[in-house]
């Protein structure tokens, strides 16, 4: 029996989707509702449970996911109440990735991009990962945590299912390798 609660983090758009599949299929139960329906940005689903968007003012979701996994943007994981004991997987992506992936979801949903410019925005990404991880960090009898990089994980997936399932005191790897799908890795950047 797993006595904390898995939690898979990240940027928007970094594969943090994918990575719930994957501790999913490998048999951890995931704490997610099915309100944010699969769509061309996630055709395979977003993994999403609600609730977690409102820690901060109600957190009385945590105690349900004790022995599950639940996906959190990055920003949300200092709002976790003390008390419990999460271990995180903390999703990577190139940054120029992230940006276009998130501007092309913004326009397939008629949102509009025109904002802070891309360089602009990945340092702010930046800064907003190292000041996560440094609250992760302070508080190391509540958080232990590693970093996948999804653009490694979809070229070459085994290391990676081997190393979180080893983080999550073993999972069924073979189950997790099936969530893997190189196809559905848009969005990347062109490099020549």
């Amino acid at each position: 029996m797993r006595n904390y609660l898995t939690i898979v983090s990240g940027l928007p758009r970094s594969g943090t989707s994918v990575l719930m599949q994957m501790i999913h299929a490998g048999g951890m139960p995931a704490l997610i509702d099915e309100i944010r329906a699969a769509d061309e940005d996630n055709p395979r689903g977003y993994f999403e449970f609600e609730p977690v968007k409102k820690t901060k003012q109600d957190p009385s979701w945590v105690p349900r996911g004790v022995g599950k996994v639940v996906k959190m943007v990055h920003l949300l994981l200092k709002d976790l109440p003390a008390g419990f004991v999460y271990r995180v997987i903390f999703a990577r992506r190139d940054l120029d990735e992230v940006v276009r992936s998130q501007n092309i979801m913004l326009e397939r949903h008629g949102k509009s991009t025109a904002g802070l410019p891309e360089e602009r925005m990945k340092q702010i990404y930046l800064a907003q990962i190292q000041e996560v991880q440094d609250f992760m960090r302070a508080r190391p009898t509540q958080f232990s945590w590693i970093e996948v990089d999804y653009n490694t994980l979809v070229r070459d997936p085994a290391p990676i299912v081997q190393r979180v399932s080893a983080f999550l005191d073993g999972l069924d790897e073979k189950g997790m390798l099936t969530a893997v799908d190189p196809k559905l890795y848009r969005n990347r950047e062109a490099k020549g």
